[in-house]
């Protein structure tokens, strides 16, 4: 019987993983049949995407004694008053580094926010340097035409709509994933991936970049650690009972490798909660939790890279550089 049982017990476990298999090709061949590049990329030299720049040691950690600047595993939390623009800058216009950014603008979402990030982004976003703004919605022909400085692109790729936000969430990985395998590794330094209903207000620039970039969330950051909200259901693979910080899933990046890894990480743990019939407390952010608990990110940015200006209490934000836009969930996810 002892035998039998665990026949059964690996039987279970290998009709677990085909089925894992099969949605993972299903919902991966039903991507690629709605996904289309409405134009080529620019291109530039392999060559140089070997190159990296990393400034850490100019950083001054005492700048700010009221925050913590400085991770327990040794990665700069970025505020003002760190970091020295024009350094910055320079050695990264000395490096020819390139950027693309990722930002989903599905159903309602464009015509309440596209305009306006777009348009902030341009002004504010790793201004100097070559961007390349991808642009992943189900309706090309209403993306707006904004005004671009000199290497500067916007790129619009047709995904398909799906009825649930939830699942629009889950699938963003897969394509970001995909995206980076057959595109971005080849043309791009660094790739960060943001959400729509953002708006630019100041300097967003190359003393973001990094490896591996993750955002501390406005509400959390100065809260003790148990009331962070991670999943706390040990049947999702996003399960934590503890991690280091809270991070915002709105805004993250780092290297090509590094974000495919990350986007990897989180498509197939939705997957398989999806399959198990349960779905992690914050979607994507719960995986995007987990995965940088087990992965620490080399450098994070403060919550000047995604502020709430309705915050209630004061906070220690002096330049808030990228802001919430006013939601309007009821509105746009019915």
């Amino acid at each position: 019987m002892r035998g039998r049982i665990t026949m059964e017990k690996i039987g279970g476990m290998f009709s677990g993983a085909m089925f894992l298999i099969l949605g993972f090709f299903s919902m991966h061949s039903r991507y690629l049949s709605n996904m289309s590049f409405l134009e080529s990329l620019p291109s530039y030299n392999e060559a140089i995407l070997g190159v990296t720049v990393n400034l850490d040691d100019t950083l001054n950690f005492g700048a700010r004694p009221e925050v913590q600047t400085r991770t327990s595993w040794n990665a700069p939390i970025i505020w003002e008053l760190m970091f020295d623009p024009d350094l910055h800058d320079r050695h990264h216009r000395e490096a020819k580094t390139t950027v693309a950014l990722t930002v989903f603008a599905v159903g309602r979402y464009l015509d309440a926010y596209l305009d306006t990030f777009l348009t902030s982004a341009e002004k504010h976003f790793m201004v100097g340097l070559p961007v390349t703004f991808y642009v992943f919605t189900d309706q090309p022909e209403k993306v707006p035409n904004i005004t671009l400085a000199p290497q500067r692109h916007v790129k619009v790729i047709k995904v398909e709509r799906y009825s649930r936000w939830q699942d629009i969430s889950m699938m963003r990985m897969k394509i970001i994933s995909e995206l980076i395998e057959k595109e971005l590794r080849h043309n791009f330094n660094y790739v960060f991936c943001l959400d729509v209903d953002q708006e630019f207000k100041e300097r967003f620039g190359s003393e973001a970049l990094g490896e591996s970039v993750a955002v501390l969330h406005i509400y959390y950051y100065k809260l003790p650690k148990k009331y962070y909200t991670y999943d706390r259901n040990p049947k999702s693979k996003a399960y934590m009972e503890k991690g280091d910080y809270y991070y915002h899933a709105a805004v993250f990046g780092g290297s090509c490798d590094k974000v495919k890894a990350l986007a990897d990480y989180c498509y197939l743990n939705t997957m398989e909660d999806k399959l198990n019939n349960v779905e992690a407390l914050w979607h994507d952010e719960s995986h995007l939790n987990k995965y940088f608990w087990l992965n620490k990110p080399s450098k994070i940015l403060s919550s000047e890279y995604c502020f709430d200006p309705l915050i209630h209490y004061k906070t220690e934000v002096i330049v808030p550089r990228l802001v919430w836009a006013p939601k309007q969930y009821s509105k746009l996810r019915t």
